[in-house]
């Protein structure tokens, strides 16, 4: 997991090569004014989803972790918490692995919890489990989900 403000993103882009894509482009869209959905970047491989959701609370938040794609959320509209957990300490399946979506979700209580300002970013690799939108009031975030696995 990196967690890093948008302006200093250089190193996070290193890390993998569509990272700077992603970046370049966030950095250059107002994604907070701008539609909602999904944008492509570079079709499957790497996109963008911009959506709105209620914040919820910790206790409602549920660990997710995803095997193909890397992703890197940023809030837009308001501060957004996030819990994590290391994949290698995830022991209660809640929901199985789902390949069509990516996606396996657990019941484990988080180890950790940050809280992210618009203007910055996480990186969550299929290694991190992770449970965003944790807050309150509407929240407008982008999800870039960029595949690992080819």
């Amino acid at each position: 997991m990196i967690i890093d403000a948008l302006k200093d993103s250089e190193l996070a882009e290193s890390l993998h090569p569509a990272f700077k894509m992603v970046f370049d482009y966030v950095k250059s869209h107002d994604l907070l004014h701008g539609e909602l959905g999904r944008i492509e970047l570079d079709g499957e491989n790497v996109y963008i989803n911009v959506v709105e959701t209620e914040g919820k609370d910790k206790s409602a938040a549920v660990l997710e972790t995803h095997d193909e794609y890397a992703d890197i959320q940023f809030p837009l509209l308001s501060e957004e918490t996030f819990a994590w957990k290391s994949r290698s300490g995830l022991e209660n399946i809640k929901e199985a692995y789902n390949a069509k979506d990516d996606i396996a979700f657990y019941s484990d209580v988080a180890g950790l919890y940050f809280t992210l300002q618009p203007g910055e970013f996480a990186v969550f690799f299929p290694q991190d489990g992770h449970a965003p939108c944790i807050g309150t009031g509407k929240m407008r975030k982008a999800i870039a989900k960029v595949k690992i696995k080819r």
